[in-house]
């Protein structure tokens, strides 16, 4: 068994509670899913939200899902001019049995532009 870091982010709608906590949602259960993976295989999850992102923590949708015993921790996104709004990103520490090409990064909605390489 091997430590994996997978990446992930979504663009979401607006600024409110219940858009963070459906996005943070569709994109964790997208990335367990396509890694074939249980909130018990995660070791760590980090968020990031950009600035525009104030209604609620990305951590309380993710405790809602399985991750209560899982370490989370929440940032702000650096504000760069033209970056892409509305948007939270993570990055999952697994232990996992694939190989590191064999990890699935989910790049959901707006979000796939910010990395066409690897979108799925």
């Amino acid at each position: 068994m091997s430590v994996r870091a997978i990446r992930g982010a979504i663009q979401i709608a607006g600024n409110e509670k219940e858009l963070i906590h459906a996005g943070v949602k569709e994109l964790l259960l997208a990335i367990l899913e396509a890694n074939e993976l249980s909130p018990d295989d995660v070791i760590s999850v980090l968020f990031t939200a950009t600035p525009d992102l104030t209604a609620d923590f990305p951590a309380v949708a993710a405790r809602e899902i399985g991750f209560g015993g899982v370490p989370l921790m929440c940032a702000v996104e650096i504000s760069v001019p033209g970056a892409l709004p509305l948007v939270i990103r993570t990055m999952l520490h697994v232990e996992s049995q694939k190989r590191a090409n064999e990890v699935a990064h989910i790049y959901l909605h707006g979000a796939k532009a910010l990395r066409r390489d690897i979108a799925q």
